[in-house]
């Protein structure tokens, strides 16, 4: 990396957190509350509902057909905002009664805590909501780490494999793309912030990536090293 790295941008599911947290906890947890939600909160979510069925093509959805389609975007794992929002409003419920804690790998916790303190901007890309990003890292076994970052962009911006996306947030962050550093465990995400200019890195976790597309890839935060991410 020739260039100076001002800000590091991180996607969430397999990267600060792990895949089966949101597998397993969140979306099962969303699911399960989806239906009593929708129907104790129509009036204040009317516009999500809305907004459903704008994406679907039929303004004459009932509540009971919105539903539906919501828990088919669910299935069919979508990343369609209005599913998003309302899913990061249950887990707000959830984390608030202690049902949920965010769950954030040790070394993620530590990296992102470094790179704060050598003065680097840390900001989230994810498909979940900025509500959802700022819950899970506001309820973590390490307490609220919402003061870590300085920014947090989810697909309002739009889709996390198109390169116009990053071009965005580069924009909004008043940062030249070629100082930031986008962590992701995604290659095609990986392949969009590259095109956009940004400097990348893939995550691989498991140790399981079969193409990296020539990107460089390490298993942890602590593999970016002190004296590679430098300001």
């Amino acid at each position: 990396m020739s260039n100076t790295i001002k800000a590091i941008l991180t996607d969430i599911e397999g990267t600060t957190t792990a895949l089966s947290f949101v597998t397993e906890n969140l979306f099962p947890y969303a699911q399960k509350h989806l239906a009593d939600y929708v129907f104790d909160h129509e009036t204040e979510i009317a516009d999500l509902l809305n907004d459903v069925r704008t994406e679907e093509r039929n303004a004459e959805l009932t509540l009971e057909e919105v539903l539906e389609v919501l828990q088919r975007y669910i299935d069919e794992d979508q990343k369609v905002t209005a599913l998003k929002e309302i899913q990061g409003m249950i887990w707000e419920a959830g984390y608030k009664s202690g049902e949920i804690i965010g769950h954030l790998y040790e070394d993620a916790y530590h990296g992102l805590q470094r790179w704060k303190e050598q003065g680097h901007q840390l900001f989230i890309y994810s498909s979940g909501s900025v509500m959802a990003q700022k819950l899970l890292f506001g309820h973590t076994e390490f307490g609220d780490l919402n003061h870590l970052f300085s920014g947090y962009y989810d697909t309002t911006i739009g889709h996390k494999k198109q390169e116009e996306s990053y071009t965005a947030i580069a924009h909004d962050m008043t940062i030249d793309p070629e100082n930031i550093l986008f962590l992701s465990d995604n290659t095609d995400e990986i392949a969009a912030a590259d095109k956009a200019g940004m400097q990348v890195i893939i995550l691989d976790r498991e140790k399981a990536l079969f193409e990296n597309g020539d990107y460089r890839v390490v298993n942890n935060f602590d593999d970016i090293l002190p004296e590679t991410v430098r300001a």
